[in-house]
Protein backbone atom coordinates (compact mmCIF):
# COMPACT_ATOMS: atom_id res chain seq x y z
CA UNK A 1 0.00 0.00 0.00
CA UNK A 2 1.41 3.39 -1.00
CA UNK A 3 1.73 6.39 1.28
CA UNK A 4 -1.00 8.30 -0.56
CA UNK A 5 -3.38 5.37 -0.12
CA UNK A 6 -2.62 5.18 3.60
CA UNK A 7 -3.21 8.90 3.94
CA UNK A 8 -6.55 8.65 2.16
CA UNK A 9 -7.65 5.81 4.43
CA UNK A 10 -6.68 7.74 7.53
CA UNK A 11 -8.34 10.93 6.34
CA UNK A 12 -11.60 9.07 5.72
CA UNK A 13 -11.40 7.35 9.10
CA UNK A 14 -11.26 3.89 7.51
CA UNK A 15 -8.88 1.11 8.55
CA UNK A 16 -5.77 0.15 6.67
CA UNK A 17 -6.17 -3.11 4.77
CA UNK A 18 -4.23 -6.07 6.05
CA UNK A 19 -2.81 -6.51 9.48
CA UNK A 20 -0.62 -9.49 8.70
CA UNK A 21 2.70 -9.76 10.47
CA UNK A 22 6.17 -10.89 9.49
CA UNK A 23 6.73 -13.71 11.96
CA UNK A 24 9.71 -14.46 14.16
CA UNK A 25 12.09 -14.68 11.23
CA UNK A 26 15.63 -13.52 10.61
CA UNK A 27 16.08 -9.76 11.11
CA UNK A 28 19.33 -8.02 10.07
CA UNK A 29 20.26 -4.53 11.30
CA UNK A 30 22.71 -2.41 9.32
CA UNK A 31 24.44 0.23 11.45
CA UNK A 32 24.13 -1.74 14.69
CA UNK A 33 26.90 0.21 16.41
CA UNK A 34 24.96 3.49 16.12
CA UNK A 35 22.30 4.68 18.54
CA UNK A 36 19.32 3.88 16.30
CA UNK A 37 20.56 0.58 14.89
CA UNK A 38 21.66 -0.65 18.31
CA UNK A 39 18.24 0.14 19.76
CA UNK A 40 16.52 -1.66 16.88
CA UNK A 41 18.65 -4.79 17.35
CA UNK A 42 17.89 -4.88 21.09
CA UNK A 43 14.16 -4.33 20.53
CA UNK A 44 14.00 -7.14 17.97
CA UNK A 45 15.79 -9.56 20.28
CA UNK A 46 13.40 -8.70 23.12
CA UNK A 47 10.50 -9.45 20.77
CA UNK A 48 11.83 -12.96 20.16
CA UNK A 49 13.41 -12.56 16.72
CA UNK A 50 16.67 -14.00 15.51
CA UNK A 51 18.86 -10.92 15.03
CA UNK A 52 22.14 -10.16 13.30
CA UNK A 53 23.80 -6.79 13.98
CA UNK A 54 26.02 -5.44 11.20
CA UNK A 55 28.72 -2.83 11.77
CA UNK A 56 31.88 -1.95 9.92
CA UNK A 57 34.13 -3.47 12.60
CA UNK A 58 31.70 -6.13 13.81
CA UNK A 59 32.09 -4.94 17.40
CA UNK A 60 28.69 -3.40 18.11
CA UNK A 61 27.82 -3.34 21.82
CA UNK A 62 24.99 -5.88 21.79
CA UNK A 63 23.55 -8.35 24.32
CA UNK A 64 24.23 -12.07 24.26
CA UNK A 65 22.18 -13.89 21.65
CA UNK A 66 22.52 -11.25 18.93
CA UNK A 67 24.93 -12.24 16.18
CA UNK A 68 27.58 -9.63 15.39
CA UNK A 69 29.04 -9.45 11.88
CA UNK A 70 31.54 -7.08 10.27
CA UNK A 71 30.49 -5.69 6.89
CA UNK A 72 30.81 -2.46 4.92
CA UNK A 73 27.39 -1.13 3.88
CA UNK A 74 28.93 0.49 0.81
CA UNK A 75 30.34 -2.78 -0.59
CA UNK A 76 27.98 -5.00 -2.56
CA UNK A 77 29.85 -8.22 -1.80
CA UNK A 78 29.85 -7.49 1.94
CA UNK A 79 26.16 -6.70 1.87
CA UNK A 80 25.19 -9.84 -0.05
CA UNK A 81 27.02 -11.98 2.48
CA UNK A 82 25.65 -10.09 5.49
CA UNK A 83 22.02 -10.12 4.31
CA UNK A 84 21.88 -13.68 3.00
CA UNK A 85 18.75 -15.38 4.33
CA UNK A 86 17.27 -12.23 5.90
CA UNK A 87 13.52 -11.79 6.17
CA UNK A 88 13.69 -8.12 7.19
CA UNK A 89 16.59 -5.66 6.86
CA UNK A 90 16.79 -2.44 8.89
CA UNK A 91 18.74 0.32 7.13
CA UNK A 92 20.18 2.33 10.04
CA UNK A 93 23.58 2.93 8.45
CA UNK A 94 24.73 6.29 7.20
CA UNK A 95 27.94 7.96 5.99
CA UNK A 96 29.66 10.69 8.03
CA UNK A 97 27.38 13.72 8.44
CA UNK A 98 29.66 15.84 6.27
CA UNK A 99 29.55 13.34 3.36
CA UNK A 100 25.82 12.72 2.89
CA UNK A 101 25.46 14.32 -0.53
CA UNK A 102 28.24 12.26 -2.09
CA UNK A 103 28.03 8.97 -0.19
CA UNK A 104 24.46 8.42 0.97
CA UNK A 105 22.75 7.82 -2.44
CA UNK A 106 25.20 5.11 -3.59
CA UNK A 107 25.03 3.46 -0.15
CA UNK A 108 21.25 3.49 -0.41
CA UNK A 109 21.32 1.88 -3.86
CA UNK A 110 23.71 -0.83 -2.70
CA UNK A 111 21.47 -1.67 0.27
CA UNK A 112 18.34 -1.76 -1.91
CA UNK A 113 20.04 -4.10 -4.40
CA UNK A 114 21.34 -6.47 -1.72
CA UNK A 115 18.03 -6.52 0.16
CA UNK A 116 16.13 -7.23 -3.03
CA UNK A 117 18.53 -10.04 -3.88
CA UNK A 118 17.95 -11.52 -0.42
CA UNK A 119 14.19 -11.36 -0.98
CA UNK A 120 13.79 -9.38 2.23
CA UNK A 121 11.72 -6.42 3.36
CA UNK A 122 13.59 -3.13 3.95
CA UNK A 123 12.91 -0.76 6.87
CA UNK A 124 14.62 2.62 6.55
CA UNK A 125 15.40 4.74 9.64
CA UNK A 126 14.80 8.25 8.36
CA UNK A 127 14.51 11.72 9.89
CA UNK A 128 12.34 14.80 9.30
CA UNK A 129 14.76 16.87 7.22
CA UNK A 130 12.87 16.40 3.93
CA UNK A 131 9.95 18.62 4.89
CA UNK A 132 9.99 22.28 4.01
CA UNK A 133 9.15 25.03 6.49
CA UNK A 134 5.74 24.14 7.96
CA UNK A 135 3.43 26.05 10.28
CA UNK A 136 2.13 23.69 12.94
CA UNK A 137 2.96 20.03 13.55
CA UNK A 138 4.65 17.98 10.84
CA UNK A 139 2.57 15.09 9.51
CA UNK A 140 3.30 12.47 6.89
CA UNK A 141 1.30 14.64 4.45
CA UNK A 142 3.29 17.84 5.08
CA UNK A 143 4.85 19.30 1.90
CA UNK A 144 8.15 17.69 1.01
CA UNK A 145 9.87 20.85 -0.18
CA UNK A 146 13.26 20.85 1.57
CA UNK A 147 15.14 24.12 1.67
CA UNK A 148 18.40 22.57 2.90
CA UNK A 149 21.05 20.42 1.25
CA UNK A 150 20.58 17.67 3.81
CA UNK A 151 16.82 17.75 3.36
CA UNK A 152 17.22 17.33 -0.39
CA UNK A 153 19.44 14.28 0.16
CA UNK A 154 16.88 12.72 2.51
CA UNK A 155 14.05 13.34 0.06
CA UNK A 156 16.03 11.69 -2.72
CA UNK A 157 16.70 8.63 -0.57
CA UNK A 158 13.04 8.26 0.43
CA UNK A 159 11.82 8.80 -3.15
CA UNK A 160 14.20 6.12 -4.44
CA UNK A 161 13.12 3.64 -1.77
CA UNK A 162 9.39 4.12 -2.33
CA UNK A 163 9.92 3.94 -6.10
CA UNK A 164 11.62 0.56 -5.63
CA UNK A 165 8.57 -0.56 -3.63
CA UNK A 166 6.12 0.63 -6.30
CA UNK A 167 8.14 -1.15 -8.98
CA UNK A 168 7.88 -4.40 -7.03
CA UNK A 169 11.62 -4.81 -6.51
CA UNK A 170 11.20 -5.24 -2.75
CA UNK A 171 8.91 -4.28 0.13
CA UNK A 172 9.87 -0.99 1.78
CA UNK A 173 8.68 0.98 4.79
CA UNK A 174 10.14 4.15 6.30
CA UNK A 175 10.17 5.35 9.93
CA UNK A 176 10.92 9.03 10.54
CA UNK A 177 12.06 10.45 13.87
CA UNK A 178 13.05 13.84 15.17
CA UNK A 179 16.36 14.60 16.89
CA UNK A 180 16.97 12.00 19.58
CA UNK A 181 18.68 11.16 22.84
CA UNK A 182 19.56 7.75 24.27
CA UNK A 183 22.40 5.35 25.02
CA UNK A 184 25.09 4.87 22.38
CA UNK A 185 23.96 7.97 20.43
CA UNK A 186 26.68 10.60 21.05
CA UNK A 187 26.54 12.05 17.53
CA UNK A 188 22.97 13.32 17.80
CA UNK A 189 22.31 17.07 17.86
CA UNK A 190 21.27 16.51 21.50
CA UNK A 191 24.05 14.06 22.19
CA UNK A 192 27.57 14.30 23.56
CA UNK A 193 27.82 18.09 23.27
CA UNK A 194 24.80 18.59 25.53
CA UNK A 195 25.17 15.71 28.01
CA UNK A 196 28.91 16.04 28.58
CA UNK A 197 28.46 19.75 29.26
CA UNK A 198 25.73 18.92 31.78
CA UNK A 199 27.94 16.39 33.56
CA UNK A 200 30.72 18.98 33.84
CA UNK A 201 28.25 21.47 35.32
CA UNK A 202 27.54 25.08 34.51
CA UNK A 203 26.51 26.05 30.99
CA UNK A 204 24.70 23.65 28.66
CA UNK A 205 24.56 24.57 24.94
CA UNK A 206 21.33 24.31 22.94
CA UNK A 207 21.01 24.94 19.21
CA UNK A 208 18.83 27.82 18.08
CA UNK A 209 16.36 29.39 20.49
CA UNK A 210 15.72 28.28 24.05
CA UNK A 211 11.98 28.95 24.12
CA UNK A 212 10.58 27.20 21.05
CA UNK A 213 9.26 23.62 21.31
CA UNK A 214 11.24 20.85 19.65
CA UNK A 215 10.31 17.16 19.30
CA UNK A 216 12.85 14.91 21.04
CA UNK A 217 12.79 11.16 20.36
CA UNK A 218 14.34 8.42 22.52
CA UNK A 219 16.32 5.68 20.81
CA UNK A 220 14.78 2.69 22.69
CA UNK A 221 11.31 3.96 21.68
CA UNK A 222 12.53 4.38 18.11
CA UNK A 223 13.89 0.83 18.17
CA UNK A 224 10.56 -0.62 19.29
CA UNK A 225 8.64 1.42 16.71
CA UNK A 226 10.94 0.44 13.83
CA UNK A 227 10.61 -3.21 14.90
CA UNK A 228 6.83 -2.84 14.61
CA UNK A 229 7.21 -1.46 11.09
CA UNK A 230 9.37 -4.46 10.23
CA UNK A 231 6.82 -6.90 11.61
CA UNK A 232 3.64 -5.40 10.22
CA UNK A 233 2.84 -5.92 6.56
CA UNK A 234 0.41 -3.00 6.48
CA UNK A 235 3.35 -0.66 7.13
CA UNK A 236 4.73 -1.42 3.66
CA UNK A 237 4.92 1.25 0.99
CA UNK A 238 4.56 4.20 3.35
CA UNK A 239 6.50 6.52 5.64
CA UNK A 240 5.53 6.82 9.31
CA UNK A 241 6.44 9.31 12.02
CA UNK A 242 7.80 7.44 15.02
CA UNK A 243 6.43 7.96 18.55
CA UNK A 244 7.97 10.49 20.92
CA UNK A 245 6.98 12.41 24.03
CA UNK A 246 5.52 15.92 23.95
CA UNK A 247 7.85 18.55 22.41
CA UNK A 248 10.07 20.44 24.81
CA UNK A 249 11.89 23.78 24.78
CA UNK A 250 15.63 23.94 25.22
CA UNK A 251 15.15 25.70 28.53
CA UNK A 252 12.85 22.92 29.78
CA UNK A 253 15.23 20.21 28.54
CA UNK A 254 18.08 21.70 30.56
CA UNK A 255 15.75 21.87 33.58
CA UNK A 256 15.23 18.11 33.23
CA UNK A 257 18.99 17.61 33.08
CA UNK A 258 19.40 19.78 36.16
CA UNK A 259 16.77 17.82 38.07
CA UNK A 260 18.38 14.49 37.13
CA UNK A 261 21.80 15.72 38.28
CA UNK A 262 20.54 17.45 41.41
CA UNK A 263 22.36 20.70 40.71
CA UNK A 264 21.63 23.90 38.76
CA UNK A 265 22.58 24.21 35.12
CA UNK A 266 22.48 27.22 32.85
CA UNK A 267 21.09 26.83 29.30
CA UNK A 268 22.89 28.83 26.60
CA UNK A 269 21.51 29.39 23.12
CA UNK A 270 23.75 28.80 20.11
CA UNK A 271 22.37 31.28 17.61
CA UNK A 272 22.45 30.84 13.82
CA UNK A 273 25.03 33.64 13.63
CA UNK A 274 27.29 31.84 16.11
CA UNK A 275 26.93 28.58 14.17
CA UNK A 276 27.73 30.36 10.91
CA UNK A 277 30.90 31.94 12.32
CA UNK A 278 32.09 28.66 13.86
CA UNK A 279 31.34 26.88 10.60
CA UNK A 280 34.10 28.83 8.88
CA UNK A 281 36.59 26.79 10.89
CA UNK A 282 34.69 23.48 11.30
CA UNK A 283 33.18 21.40 8.47
CA UNK A 284 30.91 19.62 10.97
CA UNK A 285 29.47 22.86 12.34
CA UNK A 286 29.09 24.12 8.78
CA UNK A 287 26.79 21.16 8.15
CA UNK A 288 24.74 22.03 11.25
CA UNK A 289 24.26 25.53 9.83
CA UNK A 290 22.43 23.89 6.92
CA UNK A 291 19.61 22.71 9.23
CA UNK A 292 19.68 25.37 11.96
CA UNK A 293 16.22 26.63 10.89
CA UNK A 294 14.73 23.54 12.55
CA UNK A 295 15.93 24.91 15.89
CA UNK A 296 14.73 28.49 15.54
CA UNK A 297 11.02 27.77 14.99
CA UNK A 298 8.67 25.19 16.57
CA UNK A 299 9.58 21.70 15.31
CA UNK A 300 6.82 19.29 16.27
CA UNK A 301 6.18 15.78 14.94
CA UNK A 302 2.65 14.39 14.81
CA UNK A 303 2.76 10.58 15.10
CA UNK A 304 -0.98 9.97 15.42
CA UNK A 305 -1.05 7.98 12.16
CA UNK A 306 1.32 5.40 13.67
CA UNK A 307 -0.92 5.05 16.72
CA UNK A 308 -4.07 4.73 14.61
CA UNK A 309 -2.53 2.02 12.44
CA UNK A 310 -0.67 -0.08 15.00
CA UNK A 311 -2.45 0.58 18.28
CA UNK A 312 -1.34 2.10 21.60
CA UNK A 313 2.36 2.76 22.08
CA UNK A 314 3.81 3.56 25.51
CA UNK A 315 6.27 6.39 25.02
CA UNK A 316 9.05 6.76 27.61
CA UNK A 317 8.55 10.02 29.54
CA UNK A 318 11.26 12.48 28.54
CA UNK A 319 12.39 12.90 32.16
CA UNK A 320 13.08 9.15 32.37
CA UNK A 321 14.80 9.17 28.98
CA UNK A 322 17.08 11.99 30.14
CA UNK A 323 18.05 10.08 33.30
CA UNK A 324 18.83 6.87 31.38
CA UNK A 325 20.87 8.76 28.81
CA UNK A 326 22.82 10.54 31.56
CA UNK A 327 23.57 7.18 33.18
CA UNK A 328 25.05 5.94 29.91
CA UNK A 329 27.32 8.99 29.59
CA UNK A 330 28.45 8.56 33.20
CA UNK A 331 29.41 4.92 32.61
CA UNK A 332 30.91 5.39 29.17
Amino acid sequence: MLAADVGARMASGGPIDGGAMTGNGFHVVLGASGGTGNAVARALAERGHRVRGISRAGDAELPEGIERVAADATRSDDLRRALDGADVVYHCAQPPYTDWAEDFPPMNRAIVDATAQAGAKLVFADNLYLYGPVRGPLTEDSPQEPTTRKGAVRKRLADDLLAAHREGRLRVTIGRSSDYIGPRAPDSAIGERVFEAALKGGRVPWLGRLDVPHAVAYTPDMGRALAILGERDEADGAAWHLPCDEPVTGRRFVELLSRALGRPLRPTATSPAMVRIAGVFSPMIREIDDVIEQWTEPFIADWSRFRQAFGPFEVTPLADAVETTLDWYRER
